[in-house]
């Protein structure tokens, strides 16, 4: 059964910086997509980040940010660990929400990856910037 567990979060001030991990267990596959959305209270929930990457050589890892967070928000991941990581930087209170990881065993080129439809999500873990 794949399980998705993120961690990292917490409250933060305005300016300051937070790093989300997203560990992911018993997901195996040659394409790989992985990315973040986040809730806040009374509001959808909105796409973050995503990245995506196969085995196949030729395909290079593509990343997306929604714009909100571009140039503040920088995802990542470390294979070894299968682990996804979100690092946060300049949070503003705004950014306050519950984020999820989420998974899809299938890889996105850059201008497709927001297609993203995950088929399996994490918990969530709860992320406050206070101002």
């Amino acid at each position: 059964q794949v399980q998705l567990a993120e961690s990292g979060g917490g409250l933060v001030q305005a300016g300051g910086s937070l790093r989300l991990s997203c560990a992911a267990s018993n997901f195996v596959s040659r394409d790989v997509t992985m990315g973040w959305f986040r809730q806040a209270p009374g509001k959808e929930r909105e796409f973050v980040a995503t990245i995506s990457w196969s085995a196949v050589k030729f395909r290079g890892a593509s990343l997306y940010y929604t714009d909100s967070v571009k140039g503040r928000f920088t995802i990542s991941r470390d294979d070894a660990k299968n682990t996804v990581y979100l690092q946060m930087n300049s949070l503003k209170p705004e950014d306050t929400a519950i984020y999820y990881c989420a998974a899809e065993r299938r890889y996105y080129a850059s201008n497709s990856v927001g297609l993203f439809d995950p088929d399996y999500w994490g918990q969530g873990t709860q992320v406050t910037v206070s101002s």
